[in-house]
């Protein structure tokens, strides 16, 4: 971006911001509220009042040059922006993780950022976390992380604000959001953002996870529609070479069929009729990243499932299955990023740096029944695997790959998607895991 505007960085730790913070190294912190809007401070945007209040652009506040790196293109837009209010976590983080939830209309788009504070209270400069826009209409820009960033201390990789040397003790203490929300000079489009958050973390080195004993979930399985992404091999090489790198779309549209939503017949005229379950298609175009050349960028897929009326979707990290069992006992699939080897994982036939797939239940013995979309056929995406397999390739950070190099593990990354009018057990659950 040529120009862009600017907001003073936090100058030091604050106190815990929003609700009521965990002391825990995962935290989530999500503004999505009336109330959390109004913490915020505003540039030319306001809160559009509602069940679901959303922030959009009242009144610009200026216009900047936009040079698309992906067309070439250069293009004006008017901006205006709001930025969170400083928020401390519970725990100085390592990573931190942005998801939002918006409406963009053609000739809209935003801009995520994020400054931090670092603990020796110095700050970070101003980072993008992603140029998003949920169709790619002509004349829109194309979404896109952004890479190259790095302030010699901390880095953006691809959707993940990192600190760079973990083991020199330096971590994020606190941290503010920044929305920068555009629109085509001269028109009264907006955006329309309903919930913009974080998550950050600060796990330990580990190969291994504790065990955890069945729970709730045991004995439970939704019924969650079940894609393969193999079937779409070779579709619209384009957007990463086709279905075989579809895991992340493909999981995401099952949950989001679950939920009771598809494209509209419209929005899928361009997709080839011969093709089944053209609604995959459908999801790899609206997640692909242009810079990352790829359909898996993780809070690019939980905006793709917000998009979708009366969705809401979040990027966050799990504690351990327990965690998990609690929201499939409320009904709730959850999405799970994991590396494996595949004599890791039994029953799975294969290996992997990065996959995705949607855990939907548990055996009575606590086993994990995920549908698992790197499967020849639809019919055989309903997979079990074992509780302990699968709780360790999810949950660890660090791992050895078929040359036996240490690499990295997610985490407990996931995608949770659900409903804004949720049965008051399902918001529960969700508390329960920290997102509110």
């Amino acid at each position: 971006m040529t120009s862009r505007p600017t907001t003073a960085r936090p100058a030091a730790p604050a106190a815990a911001s929003g609700r009521a913070a965990r002391s825990a190294p995962v935290h989530y912190q999500g503004w999505t509220g009336f109330a959390d809007w109004h913490a915020g401070s505003y540039d030319g945007t306001r809160v559009l009042p509602g069940e679901h209040p959303g922030l959009v652009i009242d009144q610009a506040v200026g216009t900047t040059a936009y040079t698309d790196p992906h067309t070439g293109t250069t293009a004006r837009w008017e901006y205006a922006t709001w930025t969170s209010p400083i928020h401390t976590p519970p725990v100085p983080a390592s990573e931190v993780v942005a998801s939002w939830n918006a409406h963009t209309p053609a000739g809209t788009w935003l801009q995520a950022e994020l400054c931090g504070t670092y603990t020796d209270a110095t700050a970070t400069p101003w980072y993008v976390l992603g140029r998003w826009t949920a169709g790619d209409a002509q004349g829109d820009i194309s979404r896109t992380s952004v890479e190259g960033q790095s302030d010699g201390r901390s880095s953006v990789a691809t959707d993940t604000l990192a600190i760079d040397d973990r083991a020199s003790g330096l971590r994020l203490a606190s941290y503010a959001l920044r929305l920068t929300l555009h629109r085509r000079p001269g028109t009264a489009l907006t955006p329309t953002v309903r919930r913009v958050g974080a998550m950050s973390s600060d796990l330990p080195d580990r190969f291994t996870v504790p065990a955890s004993v069945p729970g709730e979930g045991a004995g439970h399985e939704l019924a969650v529609p079940r894609y393969s992404q193999e079937t779409h091999r070779g579709h619209y090489p384009q957007y990463d070479n086709g279905g075989e790198a579809w895991c992340s779309p493909t999981s995401s549209q099952m949950v989001i069929d679950y939920w009771g939503h598809r494209p509209a017949p419209a929005d899928l005229a361009w997709v080839d009729p011969a093709f089944a379950d053209p609604q995959i298609e459908h999801a790899a175009r609206h997640t692909f990243d242009h810079q990352y050349r790829g359909c898996g960028n993780w809070p690019f897929n939980a905006a793709y499932a917000a998009t979708y009326p009366g969705m809401q979707g979040v990027v966050t990290r799990l504690s351990s299955l327990n965690a998990l069992e609690r929201l499939i006992r409320a009904g709730i699939p959850v999405i799970t990023s994991q590396s494996f080897l595949a004599s890791e994982l039994d029953g799975a036939g294969y290996g992997t740096a990065g996959h995705l797939m949607c855990v939907v239940g548990f055996t009575a013995a606590g086993d994990v029944i995920a549908n698992d979309p790197a499967s020849a056929h639809n019919d055989a995406v309903r997979r079990v695997y074992r509780r302990r397999q699968f709780e360790n390739i999810w949950l660890r950070t660090k791992r050895y790959d078929a040359e036996g190099r240490v690499a990295a593990g997610s985490g407990g990354v996931c995608y949770i998607y659900w409903p804004t009018r949720s049965a008051p057990s399902q918001n529960r659950a969700l508390r329960d895991v920290g997102i509110s």
